[in-house]
């Protein structure tokens, strides 16, 4: 962020690159999302690049943000909230519902209650499922 700040971009892109390499294996979002928008911004930026972009995308929308120009394509019959969204990009890592639950600022009960409805809009029965088929629905 240093360089990018001091206007040099091109050398902020790959350290930013290594960074995200290392981070997506351990689904690491809040190192990025606490930077606040001049990570974003550079984030977008790696994203026009083709750096890791599924993964980014994911980062981008613990900021609120989504790759400038992208639906979600949701052929679903009942479409899933932006909380929804949010918990569902959370089922492709490695935390437990609480610690989802705690990133989300959410209670347990209430990040249960998300769960039970992505399950019956997208018509599956768990975590690894849901991530499935919102895959197949392009809904990252």
């Amino acid at each position: 962020m240093a360089h990018d700040a001091r206007g040099n971009r091109p050398a902020a892109l790959g350290p930013l690159e290594r960074a995200l390499a290392l981070a997506e294996s351990e689904g690491y979002v809040r190192v990025f999302a606490d930077e606040g928008p001049p990570m974003a911004a550079l984030l977008e930026a790696a994203l026009k690049q083709g750096v890791s972009s599924g993964y980014i995308r994911r980062l981008l929308s613990a900021f609120g943000r989504a790759e400038r120009g992208a639906t979600h394509k949701q052929a679903l019959h009942e479409p899933l909230s932006d909380r929804e969204l949010e918990v569902l990009r959370l089922f492709r890592t490695e935390l437990s519902g609480p610690d989802m639950a705690r990133m989300l600022h959410i209670s347990l009960n209430t990040l249960r209650s998300h769960t039970k409805n992505i399950y019956s809009k997208l018509e599956v029965n768990n975590r690894r499922a849901a991530v499935r088929r919102a895959e197949e629905l392009d809904l990252d």
